[in-house]
């Protein structure tokens, strides 16, 4: 199919399309080689409830977003290389069905389709497209990925001191090492993970104590003292590190209204050929 599709005009007007939904807000998509293989609405378990997201499929990344107007107006673009992906297929829930996990070294998270059928789909495509980039660049797939976050209501209560009870005063968060949702009292620490972000991130005391350790027994390896690891943030507010709620609301001010996604009808989920 990419090599069906490579350097065709149709490839590129939907490239562009796309490209034209996210708008000044998006980063550029149309690179030699980059092939659009299809793209869906999939529902996405956010940190709040599970919201839709429009995702694109390309031969090389998996781009998804916030949606304004279907076919029209899209943000909160996000852009994931594709060699850093792993899949997981994820069984039912009561509220959720057809599920599987997007797993990356800097954040996993859980979607789901609308039907059975379609996860096959998207799953079949996406391992492909992996398959075929791990091949062609020589790399081992990816064995360290990020803890997906526990959605904030699957507890009432802190995981980790089991005592600490949410309300709209107490709020919760996040550890951003195993991804329990935990009180400010059970996760005051910080810690420096290179792999997910520059800056130290809250963990929970747990997982703080069990990095403190491995860090000092890698320094005891080299010969060397630990340097600082910690540090506290004055005025840290900590982030979501989830798609935004408001940019569902956002209004379609100043965009074209005869923009067109593309002319042809798309379906919920379509893989192109």
């Amino acid at each position: 199919m990419v090599d069906h599709l490579a350097n065709t005009e149709i490839n590129s007007q939907r490239i562009a399309a796309v490209e034209n939904c996210f708008g000044a807000s998006g980063q550029p998509l149309a690179v030699p080689g980059r092939v659009l293989l299809g793209e869906g609405i999939l529902t996405k378990e956010c940190r709040k409830k599970p919201k839709p997201r429009i995702f694109f499929l390309f031969n090389d990344i998996l781009v998804y977003g916030s949606i304004v107007i279907n076919k029209r107006k899209y943000n909160s673009q996000h852009i994931i290389p594709l060699e850093d992906v792993t899949l997981e297929t994820l069984p039912d829930t009561l509220q959720m069905k057809n599920r599987w996990m997007i797993k990356t070294s800097k954040k996993s998270f859980v979607v789901s389709a609308a039907s059975l059928t379609e996860r096959k789909e998207w799953i079949s495509h996406l391992e492909e497209c992996i398959r075929h980039l791990l091949t062609k660049t020589g790399r081992q797939p990816s064995t360290e990925h990020a803890a997906p976050w526990i959605p904030d209501k699957a507890t009432d209560i802190c995981m980790r001191c089991t005592q600490t009870k949410f309300s709209t005063l107490t709020r919760r968060h996040h550890c951003r090492k195993c991804g329990f949702v935990v009180c400010a009292d059970c996760s005051r620490q910080r810690f420096l993970m290179p792999r997910l972000s520059p800056k130290p991130l809250r963990v929970c005391n747990l997982c703080y104590r069990q990095l403190l350790a491995e860090k000092k027994k890698e320094a005891e390896a080299d010969h060397r003292q630990p340097e600082p690891i910690c540090s506290a943030i004055p005025g840290y507010e900590p982030s979501s590190g989830d798609d935004s709620d408001k940019s569902d609301d956002d209004k379609a001010d100043q965009w074209p209204a005869d923009t067109e996604f593309y002319s042809s009808e798309v379906s919920w989920s379509s893989f192109h050929s």
